[in-house]
């Protein structure tokens, strides 16, 4: 599905990141892998180090700390907040949204939108999307885009194929109104026939949490993870990048009558190092122009490692400059969307810690 958006912006970016940072050689005993072949995976997946909250620590606790941040720092009134758009695969209740939590401690006006949306890798562009279309509204000036996921709390910490990889995070993104004409181009697909390759099984009412979902399993492949834990069928995850990302950017540009050469970053969703080069060598885009720096920074926090690779990468440069950018999120659901806009002086693009 082809998308258009016109006159909106975004007019900030911050990244929340646990202050908490694990070595990957810290975990190495954990796996039923030697020590020379978690190094050669280390090496191949460009695995370093992640970011993982404390015990106790919600997603609120880190989008409230990004938020009065901002508010401290004054490039957000509490009052300029016409919605508050959560996306989030860690809630912290089945009910109430987590985004009217915020909300309340916050103590924002009542004259808002709040709306949790349950999306993870492409969760960026989804929140975009809606923040975009909710715009459209003449009472709607700004709408406030919080992106946060504890992912290492579902992952076995006994898997060598998810728990290196996995970090935690939160963003807040600005989105308003345009004050000058532009066109944002976008894209989606969703292919719910394999929403397995990237599933918690248990926890939902579909399967509720018990000692016996709790109870650790070995694989063939020697990791051991109980039905609670994260699960991804890697291979199948891989060739669904290679095979439905390209098309998808090739006809994103078709349709913005723009060419590869044209774009100035692609920040794409951050799996892992291995498979963001492939993708670039594939799409025929210098691997400097699609940074997969996060993962071995920061972990991959989910719809999070885009705004993080913007924030990590770009930083002061979009507060200063314009560059065209190509956004692109893939994984569970399946759900790969995309979008080309321009972002430029920002009035902030940085990192804090939690």
């Amino acid at each position: 599905m082809n998308l258009k958006f016109y006159n909106k912006s975004i007019t900030g970016i911050l990244t929340v990141l646990p202050a908490k940072e694990i070595k990957f050689e810290d975990e190495m005993e954990n796996y039923n892998f030697s020590a020379a072949k978690s190094l050669k995976l280390k090496m191949a997946m460009g695995y370093n180090k992640h970011r993982i909250v404390e015990d106790g620590v919600t997603i609120s606790d880190l989008c409230i700390h990004g938020l009065n941040h901002l508010f401290e720092k004054g490039f957000l009134k509490k009052e300029e907040i016409d919605a508050l758009i959560l996306v989030t695969q860690s809630p912290e209740y089945f009910m109430p949204p987590t985004s009217n939590v915020i909300q309340g401690k916050l103590g924002l006006k009542q004259d808002i939108i709040c709306m949790d949306i349950n999306q993870g890798c492409a969760g960026f562009e989804i929140g975009l999307f809606q923040a975009f279309m909710l715009l459209e509204q003449d009472e709607i000036n700004k709408v406030v885009l919080l992106n946060a996921d504890l992912l290492s709390q579902k992952v076995s910490k006994r898997d060598r194929n998810s728990n290196p990889l996995i970090g935690d995070a939160a963003s807040v993104t600005i989105v308003k109104k345009s004050e000058k004409p532009n066109t944002i181009f976008a894209n989606i697909k969703m292919d719910g026939t394999a929403f397995d390759a990237l599933i918690i099984p248990a926890g939902g009412f579909k399967t509720p949490s018990s000692s016996k979902t709790a109870e650790m399993v070995e694989d063939a492949a020697g990791n051991f993870r109980s039905l609670d834990n994260l699960v991804m069928k890697g291979d199948d995850v891989f060739n669904f990048v290679q095979r439905e990302v390209p098309p998808m950017i090739e006809q994103l540009l078709e349709k913005a009558k723009q060419t590869k050469e044209d774009v100035d970053y692609y920040m794409f969703h951050q799996p892992n190092k291995f498979m963001l080069n492939k993708l670039a060598d594939k799409l025929e885009i210098p691997r400097e122009k699609m940074p997969s720096n996060i993962v071995e920074n920061f972990g991959n926090a989910s719809g999070v490692s885009i705004p993080t690779a913007i924030t990590f990468n770009l930083g002061e440069q979009l507060t200063k400059e314009s560059s065209l950018i190509c956004l692109a999120g893939f994984g569970v659901g399946l759900t790969w969307a995309s979008i080309l806009m321009r972002l430029e002086h920002l009035s902030f693009n940085e990192i804090i810690n939690y």
